[in-house]
């Protein structure tokens, strides 16, 4: 099977030193591609900044911001079986970017016009067929009721729930719902095997 698998977070520019993102550091994402390939399936990771070494043998398309993953999930996604959307992708990003650097002006503030990024994994699986397709929700709180909203607004087959604790943390605790809301608890584990069980859960029934 071959596993269209977005990952890390999005960089969204301001001007030409700084942007707004988030704390994901990718390591989810990339676990995820690991356990993938070594269950005998094929990965094309794109994949937003980290400092990660990425796996040996996935097929790596680096990106920056929203706009270029959605375009680079495009250009691979008709040749793949699967998507798995880890990416912690920004919602919005500024209005307008700056060519030059923004300069402090003492004693005033700065507003800042945002809007909305592109739904990369609901702009996916709208087309999927029969394909699979799996998104990750960190919600806040019990989170229950908004991960099972995404999972029916975006056409989801599975939705992996988890908190903001697992930003950039080694390990974490997974929920996972499928497409009827049945509920499956994971963890809590280091995010490489909570990456294997999930694998295996997700993907076991299924050829590579």
């Amino acid at each position: 099977m071959r596993v269209l698998l977005t990952a890390g977070p999005t960089r969204e520019p301001l001007d030409p030193v700084r942007f707004l993102s988030n704390r994901s550091s990718g390591r989810m994402g990339y676990a995820l591609a690991r356990a993938l390939l070594a269950e005998g399936h094929q990965v094309v990771l794109v994949t937003g900044p980290t400092a990660l070494r990425p796996p040996a043998k996935a097929k790596v398309v680096p990106v920056e911001t929203a706009e270029d993953m959605l375009a680079a999930c495009r250009r691979h996604w008709s040749d793949c079986d699967a998507v798995v959307g880890v990416a912690a992708v920004a919602d919005y990003r500024p209005a307008r970017h700056s060519g030059d650097k923004l300069k402090r002006t003492e004693g005033q503030g700065l507003s800042l016009e945002l809007v909305p990024n592109p739904d990369i994994l609901a702009t996916l699986a709208k087309d999927k067929g029969g394909r699979l397709a799996v998104g990750f929700a960190l919600e806040s709180g019990d989170g229950k009721v908004e991960a099972l909203r995404k999972l029916r607004a975006k056409n989801l087959d599975f939705v992996v729930l988890n908190g903001p604790e697992a930003q950039g943390a080694e390990q974490a605790s997974l929920r996972v719902f499928d497409a009827i809301g049945k509920e499956r608890h994971l963890g809590p584990a280091r995010k490489p095997t909570l990456a294997k069980q999930l694998v295996r859960w997700i993907f076991g029934r299924i050829p590579a």
